[in-house]
């Protein structure tokens, strides 16, 4: 099986790259931190970009294509850390009237986290008596599903949220990388020191991995290789930032800088649709289940 990205997927890659560059920029991000709401512009212009519609059938009005596209377009919007209920949006084209076009917002629970409530059109899955609850992430606003229940996890909504993670990682990893070459120490870059060298090896190592994880199983769909897919890049995500910021020093920690924002998003995604113990019980499961 080939896993290498075809000459589409990879334009698909760029085209939403500089949609997301232009759109979504570090001066949108701080705005987006300073006053958190959803940008209902932004939203039907992904929606206008076959963002929510990509795996809907031709016929339907979507690009007929599949998880390995979709993957990639999640991959960038983690790179930029795009705010939004993205994930239950693109679940929901199709079915849903107007989240396929980005003209409605629709949100979805876990089972216990519903982001974004007060902006959203609709919810999935319906909710028992949801609470607004302080978010760790400031670019995501959150509310708790207290009568809710977790249940098997929808395999879509967990790979695409590892691929949000895989965007987080690499992007971390590009930043740390940066910084080490400008920053200066003792006349000589941060970089050429063997610890902030391994910080950053360190990232590149767990990030690679769980790209090639979160890739075959978009591939396969399989649900056990979707739950390792996504405790990679759950680890890739966070360690990633975290060494990052180790990177950073103390600049890493001040509110100007992005590297905690990626931080914060990070564990977030971490806690949702599917933890690391759920993703290791799939995983314990599936391989007792092949003896």
């Amino acid at each position: 099986m080939d896993f290498r990205l075809t000459d589409d997927q990879r334009a698909l890659r760029a085209g939403v790259r500089a949609l997301l560059t232009a759109r979504f920029g570090r001066e949108a991000l701080r705005a987006a931190v300073a006053e958190p709401r959803l940008d209902r512009a932004l939203w039907r212009e992904l929606g206008a970009a076959g963002f929510f519609s990509l795996r809907l059938p031709e016929d339907e009005g979507g690009a007929g294509l599949g998880l390995p596209e979709a993957v990639l377009v999640f991959e960038e919007a983690g790179r930029v850390l795009l705010p939004g209920p993205l994930v239950a949006t693109h679940l929901a084209a199709g079915t849903v009237p107007g989240a396929a076009t980005g003209e409605s917002v629709v949100t979805a629970s876990d089972g216990a986290l519903v982001p974004w409530m007060d902006a959203a059109d609709a919810v999935l899955g319906g909710l028992t008596d949801p609470v607004p609850v302080r978010s760790l992430d400031p670019l995501t606003p959150l509310h708790r599903d207290t009568g809710g229940s977790a249940g098997t996890p929808d395999p879509v909504a967990v790979l695409l949220t590892a691929a949000e993670q895989l965007g987080t990682a690499a992007r971390t990893t590009d930043m740390a990388v940066r910084y080490a070459r400008e920053r200066l120490q003792f006349g000589r870059p941060i970089g050429s020191f063997q610890a902030v060298a391994h910080l950053c090896a360190d990232m590149l190592v767990r990030t690679e991995p769980a790209r090639a994880a979160v890739y075959a199983a978009a591939v396969t769909a399989d649900p056990a290789e979707i739950a390792g897919a996504k405790l990679l890049a759950d680890e890739a995500a966070v360690r990633g930032a975290r060494d990052c910021l180790q990177v950073f020093g103390g600049t890493g920690f001040t509110w100007e800088a992005d590297v905690h924002l990626h931080l914060k998003r990070a564990w977030l995604r971490a806690a949702m649709w599917l933890t690391a113990a759920d993703a290791e019980e799939l995983q314990a499961q599936a391989l007792a289940s092949a003896r």
